[in-house]
């Protein structure tokens, strides 16, 4: 099997791994106001945290900058939690933002998650002066992950929103509300400075 391949299932298997769920969980919180019709938008989103993450986890284990990953792991679910409150208190009769500001936050909190997986993929590389197809495996395995997991909590937000009756807006409180119980308790977890 060639690195490229490797580290592409790296990246994924990271993703789908169940001590990543803060990950999952933020990808969730980015899209809780989506249908799985504004599946361009969400697209659109996804790639706005896609190079967030893609540009910190490169400068990451390029090492050219070096965050204190303590901090990062706080800032995580603070990403979470805000992103999550965000919904909570969006106008409901508005769902979809008209304002392009909440698609440069998801770039920046693009930023935070990145130095999170670099710190996972420098486990993994050590040292190697020779880090582009591993970066660029790992990468693209990340990616196609949180995709997934997109696409499967889209696909379920169509069966309860289209099928079952459930109004967007209770939808969109449940899953919202229950992130942002899940960020706190992992933001208490990971507090730095104790």
């Amino acid at each position: 099997m060639s690195t490229f391949i490797l580290y592409i299932r790296l990246g994924y298997r990271h993703i789908l791994d169940i001590y990543s769920v803060d990950h999952m969980l933020f990808i969730i919180a980015l899209l809780a106001l989506y249908l799985l019709r504004d599946w361009k938008k969400v697209l659109f989103l996804f790639s706005f945290y896609a190079v967030g993450n893609s540009i910190s986890l490169a400068l990451s284990v390029k090492r050219i900058i070096v965050i204190n990953m303590d901090i990062i792991e706080y800032l995580i679910p603070l990403t979470i939690f805000i992103a999550a409150i965000s919904n909570i208190f969006k106008k409901h009769h508005s769902y979809l933002p008209r304002n392009p500001i909440k698609f440069f936050i998801a770039g920046f909190f693009g930023l935070i998650h990145g130095f999170g997986f670099a710190n996972y993929l420098n486990t993994f590389i050590g040292n190697d002066v020779k880090i582009a197809i591993p970066l660029a495996g790992f990468n693209i395995g990340v990616e196609l992950g949180l995709l997934l997991i997109a696409f499967i909590y889209l696909f379920i937000t169509w069966i309860f929103v289209n099928n079952l009756g459930i109004s967007r807006k209770d939808w969109n409180l449940v899953v919202s509300s229950s992130i942002a119980g899940v960020a706190l308790t992992l933001m208490f977890e990971s507090r730095y400075w104790l």
